[in-house]
């Protein structure tokens, strides 16, 4: 057979006939569907951030020289830990710095850093349902969130040895944590005095006044 005389034909264009494509992409579509899902839960459960008028005091306590510094520090920080960590590594201190934020008359949290080395302390860990600071040192140390339909007792979340080497011990700091009938301000301002930076953080407390 002649070229000329070769028959001409194109296959017909069946499409993809593999099985389970279709499948496969409303799978992609419901896992990018749950992703979305997911990051809209835990935007609803976040709780909102603190205003001016929840946040007691945010204070940051460090030495220069040996001598004793109390700085009062933006409303902001009180809601974003990683912020507050950001601006401790800032400060000039000997041994690094530490903050000090009460909120709402309810809760305290001290942070305190040291070059790379971070450690936090929440008094209560139900404030993690109401308060973004305390969410925060929360999902830092990795704790499991409380129940919020828990009737259960709060209790400290954290390294309750944070001030040790300045004097105030373990059992000590717990005892002041647990104390949820006093005023968190007023427990900071003892744990304060307690390490020995009673005056320099009245000073600076004024400011929050």
């Amino acid at each position: 057979m002649s070229t000329s005389d070769e028959l001409e034909f194109e296959l017909p264009n069946r499409g993809d006939d593999r099985p389970g494509l279709d499948d496969l992409d409303e799978v992609v579509a419901d896992d990018d569907l749950d992703e979305d899902e997911e990051d809209d839960v835990d935007d609803e459960d976040y709780p909102d951030d603190a205003t001016e008028d929840d946040i007691d005091l945010v204070i940051a306590l460090y030495r220069e020289d040996g001598q004793a510094v109390a700085l009062p520090l933006e409303f902001d920080l009180a809601n974003d830990l990683e912020a507050l960590i950001t601006q401790l590594r800032r400060m000039p201190g000997d041994g690094g710095a530490l903050a000090l934020v009460s909120i709402a008359s309810e809760v305290f949290v001290i942070v305190r850093v040291r070059g790379k080395h971070v450690q936090v302390l929440c008094s209560d860990i139900v404030a993690a349902t109401d308060w973004p600071l305390a969410r925060d040192v929360v999902d830092f140390l990795g704790a499991e969130l409380p129940d919020e339909d828990s009737e259960d007792d709060g209790f400290p979340v954290g390294d309750l040895d944070i001030l040790a080497d300045l004097g105030l011990h373990d059992f000590e700091l717990e005892a002041l944590a647990e104390d949820y009938e006093e005023d968190s301000a007023t427990l900071v301002e003892q744990i304060a005095t307690r390490i020995k930076f009673g005056p320099e953080f009245t000073k600076a407390l004024a400011t929050f006044e």
